[in-house]
């Protein structure tokens, strides 16, 4: 049995691999936020029969595992200075739910 589905332009096909195959966190989908709102939305719907991780992971009622990132995770990480970005980085370490602000502050010092 399989599925072929779309999600923003892209086509993906699932199969049903039976009994024998259980979702890991090894694939996961990568859900990418503009705002704290979407942030807040996806990663309570996501996780709801779920479980909520650390730096943005949750697992669904099916057990398949979702990243919730902001795209301000990536621009600030990927900022030139070294310094900045790495304090955003270990925010984020230290975060279950990712939260816009307290990654904008660790950029700031």
């Amino acid at each position: 049995m399989s599925v072929s589905f779309e999600l923003d332009g892209r086509e993906f096909v699932a199969f049903n691999g039976g009994p024998h195959f259980k979702f890991t966190p090894a694939t996961s989908l990568f859900v990418t936020c503009d705002t704290q709102a979407e942030v807040d939305e996806f990663w309570e719907k996501l996780s709801e029969g779920g479980e909520k991780g650390r730096c943005g992971w949750v697992t669904d009622k099916f057990g398949l595992s979702w990243q919730v990132i902001p795209r301000a995770l990536m621009e600030l990480m990927g900022d030139d200075d070294e310094e900045k970005s790495e304090r955003v980085r270990q925010a984020m370490l230290a975060m279950h739910k990712i939260d816009i602000a307290e990654l904008q502050k660790a950029y700031r010092g």
